[in-house]
């Protein structure tokens, strides 16, 4: 009997522990460490817990979260005995409180949009009642009517109407005025709520367990897929042969439902959550295939994949448009002052990890936040190219050896020479090059022509053969003030087919490239220079055929 009566007591105590009201706290975010694709945030909360079992509500956490990922630690004394994530409204853990910045407004609001209501309500009944004395404009019935009842129609008529009119205008008048109020309320709101720290849908209800009463700290962590990062860079050289100015950056966007505000941010390479199973080995059957599924399977090894040449990192796009910023005012000297010192750079066997010691806010609203990381210097070696047959116009590209030492991450890179922004360029360290080729853009003070030499140019024919002659001269010139090295190359065909025969008859001294059909000059060109570079080529083929020449 006594056994029996214990067991309704510790259900009954259970029955009326589990039947508390919840408790409830707000998380503070402390810390936000963003990986390529995600995001992990640490949250500290502290609430005052009674003894015993207690259904705990921490709000403020993500709208979106891998639940699988959320760990809660505290101290020795809780046990956390579950854990339930909800971004839904639940009324028993949901209370709807106006801020008190914002309810003015939204009260405002209100009132206005009920004014409007009640003047376009209005302006409707006057422009019905217009129409209606419109509609009605036949005077007398069959008897006829006197000219004093018409001239006393026609008075009404007019007084009443114009009456009508004026009221539709001044309504009108009223109630643009207020949409002018509405609209500037409304631009208000949303400054406000851009500015507020917003409050998120997320929260955490968590069954503890608490051996004494008292204040408990709670530290939350957990991964969520709505933020993200991207490097970037400024690459500025203020003239030839000085280092290049590296100034390390990243794109950082996040719309968690939380505003990031003042937080400790560190960015890291690669992905959270990845997958961690070892491949293993499946016997490769090799077998005949016909063309039409060729480049079908697209996890086939070296299929339909395109390898892209180093030179691909040396584009820059056109579309930007020209800026000088340096000549704006050659008397001002702008300095920055270093990120470096507030930067920790950790670098691992899988990542790279950027701890930044200056608190930062990001809002949540996934726009992009510039977060500055490190700038340094990296010594370069410069150089000209000029491909005369395809583009006249010479470009500067930087060689940087030993890249490896600056923990660079492929990206964007805006490229600034001598103050004028020339465009981008993609930086891409993860190549398997030696050195890595960085485009500076066009330099318009090397100029370069590529002239067709008539008089010495031209085809002949004899008996069933046809000779034709190319001769060009390349002429290239610094305008700088200073020496520069510029490579020039261009190009002559080849043939497959043995009855055509090709000969180059001049290279001025050039390094031929007798697979590939390419002949390259290096040259070293003096203040004010000029160089004339001379090259031909012969073709001999049947007079019958024409060449894609």
């Amino acid at each position: 009997m006594k056994k029996n009566l214990t067991i309704v007591a510790l259900a009954l105590c259970s029955v009326v522990t589990w039947g508390q009201k919840p408790v409830f706290t707000q998380a503070s975010l402390e810390s936000a460490r963003v990986y390529f694709n995600s995001a992990e945030l640490t949250h500290k909360a502290k609430v005052k817990l009674p003894k015993g079992t207690s259904e705990l509500v921490i709000t403020n956490v993500a709208d979106y979260l891998n639940e699988s990922s959320i760990q809660i630690g505290s101290i020795s004394d809780v046990t956390v005995m579950s854990i339930q994530y909800s971004n839904r409204y639940v009324e028993e853990y949901d209370s709807a409180v106006d801020s008190p910045l914002i309810k003015p407004v939204k009260d405002s609001i209100k009132l206005i949009k009920a004014e409007i209501k009640k003047l376009s309500n209005a302006l409707n009944v006057e422009n019905k009642t217009i129409d209606l004395l419109d509609k009605n404009q036949n005077v007398g019935g069959e008897n006829g009517t006197t000219t004093a009842e018409v001239m006393k129609m026609v008075d009404y008529y007019k007084t009443k109407r114009l009456q009508l009119v004026t009221e539709v205008d001044k309504l009108t008048e009223k109630k643009e005025i207020l949409e002018i109020k509405l609209s500037n309320l409304e631009s208000k709101l949303a400054f406000n709520e851009g500015k507020d720290e917003k409050s998120s849908k997320g929260k955490l209800i968590i069954q503890v367990m608490n051996d004494k009463e008292g204040d408990v700290p709670f530290q939350i962590k957990y991964l969520t897929q709505s933020a993200s990062w991207k490097p970037f860079y400024d690459l500025r050289v203020d003239k030839i042969n000085s280092p290049v100015k590296v100034v390390y950056k990243a794109d950082v966007k996040q719309y968690s439902g939380i505003d990031w505000r003042g937080v400790n941010l560190s960015l890291t390479s690669g992905v959270a959550n990845q997958s961690n199973v070892i491949p293993t080995w499946r016997t490769w059957f090799l077998d005949y295939r016909s063309n039409a599924t060729y480049g079908q399977y697209g996890k086939g090894v070296g299929i339909g994949v395109k390898k892209i040449s180093p030179s691909a990192m040396l584009d820059v796009s056109d579309s930007y448009e020209t800026k000088d910023y340096a000549k704006a005012d050659k008397s001002v000297v702008y300095e920055t002052k270093s990120v470096s010192s507030y930067t920790q750079v950790n670098e691992s066997q899988l990542n790279v990890s950027f701890d930044i010691s200056i608190p930062y806010t990001i809002l949540s609203n996934g726009k992009s936040h510039s977060v500055s990381l490190n700038d340094f210097s990296i010594p370069a070696e410069y150089k000209y190219y000029v491909a005369p047959k395809l583009d006249l116009n010479a470009y500067l590209v930087a060689t940087i050896t030993d890249y490896g030492n600056y923990n660079l991450l492929a990206g964007e890179a805006n490229v600034i020479f001598d103050g004028v922004y020339v465009g981008k360029t993609i930086l891409n360290p993860a190549n398997t090059e030696e050195e890595m080729k960085l485009n500076m853009g066009k330099d318009p003070k090397v100029t370069v022509t590529r002239t067709l030499m008539k008089d010495k140019s031209g085809t002949k024919v004899l008996s069933s053969k046809k000779t034709q002659n190319f001769v060009y001269d390349i002429t290239v010139r610094n305008n700088k003030s200073e020496q520069v090295v510029i490579q020039v190359e261009d190009q002559y065909p080849l043939s497959n087919n043995t009855s055509i025969e090709i000969e180059l008859t001049d290279t001025s001294s050039g390094v031929v490239d007798t697979e590939k059909g390419l002949v390259k000059w290096d040259l070293k060109l003096k203040a004010n220079e000029t160089k004339t570079l001379r090259f031909g080529y012969q073709v001999r083929s049947d007079k019958s055929q024409n060449l894609n020449l």
